[in-house]
């Protein structure tokens, strides 16, 4: 006759001796990979459990895909630290966590002053098996029609009520408008071709002694 399985207790927080870290339900973690020379694993506690003795501490993790671990692979509007939220769990032992991380929503990440190595973002629920997003759209910008990827460099056209008809195209690469990252982030204002009054980009630089406050180039973002 099977031996009965012991029954466990939930706990609303345990401690990982080896980091010196206390863990609860809904934070997220940083995971030992199987395969050292992989990055580490990134998930969602989503439950905490012990023995009746309260060793044997094993965790109810929600895993988040990296855009390369999805079927459709990393695509270019895909941020460094762009995650996925899955539809995959597993129970992990608590002894496999190796940190703790933090994972932002798209628009409190894009206003992060600085990004550290544990923060990463999240605009897409992900099916492990189908491939399929929530949401499966999401806003476009400049002339290449690409979703915003916040490491990259966009500037804005100031008068481009043309364009603001034209979903989010006010918004601009600089390599999609023949322009270089350095020129860009010289720029106190910029106007697209269609405001342009010479059918070109048109530069005005401004007389203030520091750059306006108000000036819409959006810049890499930094890191700590």
């Amino acid at each position: 006759m099977a031996k009965a399985k012991a029954p466990r207790r939930p706990l609303e927080s345990c401690t990982i001796k080896h980091i010196n870290k206390t863990i609860n339900a809904g934070d997220c973690v940083l995971m030992r990979p199987a395969d050292q020379s992989n990055p580490q694993y990134v998930a969602r506690i989503e439950r905490i459990d012990a023995d009746a003795r309260g060793g044997n501490v094993k965790v109810l993790a929600r895993w988040y895909y990296r855009p390369e671990e999805s079927i459709g692979g990393r695509r270019q509007f895909h941020g460094s630290k762009e995650l996925f939220l899955s539809d995959h769990y597993d129970v992990q032992s608590a002894d496999t966590i190796e940190g703790k991380c933090t994972v932002h929503s798209f628009k409190s990440y894009t206003k992060l002053d600085a990004v550290g190595n544990d923060d990463f973002f999240c605009r897409f629920e992900y099916n492990s098996s189908t491939g399929a997003f929530n949401p499966d759209r999401v806003a476009v910008y400049c002339k290449c029609e690409m979703p915003y990827n916040p490491d990259d460099l966009m500037v804005q056209c100031e008068d481009c009520s043309d364009c603001r008809s034209l979903k989010n195209w006010n918004w601009f690469h600089p390599a999609c408008i023949e322009m270089t990252a350095e020129e860009a982030k010289r720029l106190d204002h910029f106007f697209c071709e269609t405001c342009s009054s010479e059918g070109k980009k048109k530069l005005r630089n401004s007389h203030a002694a520091s750059r306006p406050s108000d000036t819409k180039v959006d810049t890499k973002r930094r890191r700590r």
